[in-house]
């Protein structure tokens, strides 16, 4: 009988544990009291379209990778900065570095071309190699999520805010999250930015 009355209290005592970790909703749904909240969507946690139209999943391709990230023009007075991508696409592509240009015609409408337009006039005048993508834009309600994530971030040099004009640049780590964003008017080859990079490329043994 004593042994009966000991299991009993067992079960009674687990029994009024289990309640605490649990409560009922309004509807009488059991759930648990304590949430645990998502975590923010890592920069490159998106789905773009490259330059000939191939669905491109960001996060993968550029695992462990720093990422440049630039929207892009072809008929704007910063475009020769085309030139200093590529070299830095030169330098640094076999240390982990990838660069992403994204075409956007919201500024001046200095991008009024089609991809293939596009993807002839870099090749032809700056010989780009660096990964390019789809036109897309980067403010307003129209801004693809990528673009809405990255303007949202508290970055420095330059803070969060809507993109200023053509070849803005964000550097990302090789966790996917941002590390920097520069605005238009630093050139790739900037003592500022290729310090970053190489600070970035250096941060993991992944780049050994």
């Amino acid at each position: 009988m004593r042994s009966l009355l000991s299991t009993s209290a067992v079960i009674i005592f687990a029994a009024s544990s289990m309640s605490l970790l649990w409560a009922k909703s309004p509807k009488g749904e059991v759930a648990p009291l304590t949430t645990v909240s998502p975590k923010p969507p890592k920069a490159l946690a998106h789905e773009m379209n490259s330059l000939t139209g191939k669905k491109v999943n960001l996060a993968k391709k550029y695992d462990k990778k720093v990422v440049l990230v630039v929207n892009v023009a072809s008929r704007c007075g910063l475009t020769p900065q085309y030139r200093q991508l590529q070299q830095l696409h030169k330098k640094y592509a076999t240390k982990g570095l990838s660069i992403l240009g994204f075409p956007c015609n919201q500024f001046g409408r200095q991008e009024p071309g089609s991809s293939k337009e596009i993807q002839a006039f870099c090749k032809k005048n700056y010989g780009v190699e660096f990964d390019m993508f789809e036109k897309i834009e980067v403010n307003g309600d129209q801004a693809c999520d990528l673009y809405k994530h990255l303007t949202t971030l508290d970055t420095k040099p330059k803070n969060a805010g809507k993109i200023s004009w053509n070849f803005e640049k964000f550097l990302v780590g090789r966790d996917g999250e941002v590390i920097a964003r520069f605005g238009p008017r630093t050139a790739p080859d900037d003592k500022k930015l290729i310090a970053a990079i190489e600070a970035a490329l250096g941060s993991t043994s992944a780049a050994n």
